[in-house]
């Protein structure tokens, strides 16, 4: 085995949240073009993730709003400002896995955008009137097993995210920050690094490969 093999083995597993790391908030999105501020609500404000989906599928069926609704304004978004090239400095120097509660019927357009890294997420079960009539975890706590899974192969891990959804897998990885997350959560977690910018979270991920 090669020393260049060695090193590669050696380099971590980055993995990342999704909306709100690299991708707009689609929720806040759709409520800003429906309307509806209700659906402004993230688990950046409820962190029973279950509490807030039902929350959300309350409300879309109250007002009959369809996947296709949603999909139409994801259709609209682009990446956050920096994510691309950041996402393309990650896979050019390690493994990127990106660990999201959104569904593979929302991140698609968006996973173009990003030139397709590797997304873990879940998904939503549509009736036949295109109503979205519930939603499918893949796995319960997947961000936190999934860190583990990759822990339990011995790779390193370098896990980060904005809500409190994302703190799971953030206790479990061996390097750790919070990206722009709220000021109530900053306050909560003074142990945790915190990057306000794509610079600066590629500085700390640059610090351990």
């Amino acid at each position: 085995m090669n020393i260049e093999t060695l090193r590669l083995m050696s380099l971590p597993i980055v993995c990342l949240d999704l909306e709100g790391v690299l991708i707009p908030e689609i929720w806040i999105a759709f409520a800003e073009k429906t309307g509806i501020e209700a659906l402004k609500r993230t688990t950046r404000d409820e962190p029973n993730y279950d509490t807030l989906m039902q929350y959300r599928l309350d409300i879309l069926k109250e007002n009959n709003l369809k996947l296709n609704d949603i999909q139409e304004v994801i259709g609209t978004l682009d990446p956050l400002p920096g994510a691309k090239e950041f996402v393309e400095w990650v896979t050019s120097k390690t493994r990127l896995i990106i660990l999201s509660d959104t569904f593979t019927e929302f991140a698609g357009p968006l996973m173009a955008k990003l030139n397709y890294p590797t997304l873990f997420c879940h998904h939503l079960s549509i009736d036949t009137n295109g109503m979205i009539d519930d939603y499918c975890l893949r796995l319960k706590d997947h961000k936190r097993k999934a860190v583990e899974a990759f822990k339990a192969l011995n790779f390193k891990t370098f896990a980060a995210g904005d809500s409190y959804n994302d703190l799971s897998m953030i206790e479990v990885a061996e390097h750790k920050a919070l990206f722009c997350p709220p000021e109530r959560l900053i306050k909560e977690r003074p142990d945790l690094d915190v990057a306000l910018t794509h610079a600066e979270l590629k500085s700390l991920i640059q610090n351990i490969l």
